[in-house]
């Protein structure tokens, strides 16, 4: 059984996916409290679903593109069988997690989406270092939320040190929602050189940012 706090489909909102139809399966429950969360939601509550009843309702969405997210879904031990089961049926299956839980025991046919949490959202300390390395050039992607100077100068030590640009397919850099200037971030970004891509949650701006399940 997994806890699940919605399922829908609607448009990604993040990654080089953003903009595609996508089903979202969103697991209840995260060990993290990351300041600017935007789904505390989902931390608590939930309806208790079999993997049999989701791979049924995901098949009804008539949507390839399938993201497994939270909360921290992969806080669910369970969670494994359901990536492992999506990707057995030929879903392109992605993983937003918070990268706090190792992805080292993730089916390999899925793609990961790692946050990993600056210093702004107080949980920096607990960024599981060793998903880093298992990044793949060819599928995976890496997040920093920035919220001010500093969370941009942290990323950047990352970055370099973990070299993530020849490392992942791509490095996201997303505005912490309404905390940061947009056109600061931009320079920021523009100045560095670095091969990152600065992006918006799609989703806030066409539904909002307090509205979810859409």
């Amino acid at each position: 059984m997994l806890r699940v706090t919605e399922m829908f489909r609607s448009i990604q909102g993040e990654s080089t996916h953003a903009g595609r139809p996508c089903t979202f399966v969103r697991l209840t429950g995260c060990p993290m409290r990351c300041t600017w969360c935007d789904s505390e939601y989902t931390f608590s509550g939930g309806e208790h679903f079999t993997i049999d009843d989701i791979m049924r309702k995901v098949r009804d969405f008539g949507c390839n593109l399938v993201e497994i997210t939270g909360g921290e879904p992969l806080a669910q031990r369970e969670a494994f069988d359901l990536i492992k089961r999506l990707c057995d049926e030929d879903f392109e299956v992605l993983i937003e997690t918070g990268g706090y839980v190792s992805t080292e025991a993730v089916d390999p046919r899925a793609k990961i989406i790692l946050d990993v949490k600056c210093p702004a959202s107080r949980e920096a300390d607990r960024n599981h270092w060793p998903n880093l390395d298992r990044l793949r050039a060819d599928k995976d992607e890496v997040k920093f939320v920035i919220a001010d100077r500093a969370d941009w100068e942290f990323a950047e030590t990352v970055i370099a040190e973990h070299q993530l640009e020849r490392r992942t397919k791509a490095i996201l850099i997303s505005p912490a929602w309404d905390q940061i200037d947009l056109q600061e971030l931009a320079n920021w970004i523009v100045q560095s050189g670095l091969r990152v891509r600065m992006q918006l949650q799609l989703h806030k701006y066409i539904w909002g940012p307090d509205v979810h399940g859409v």
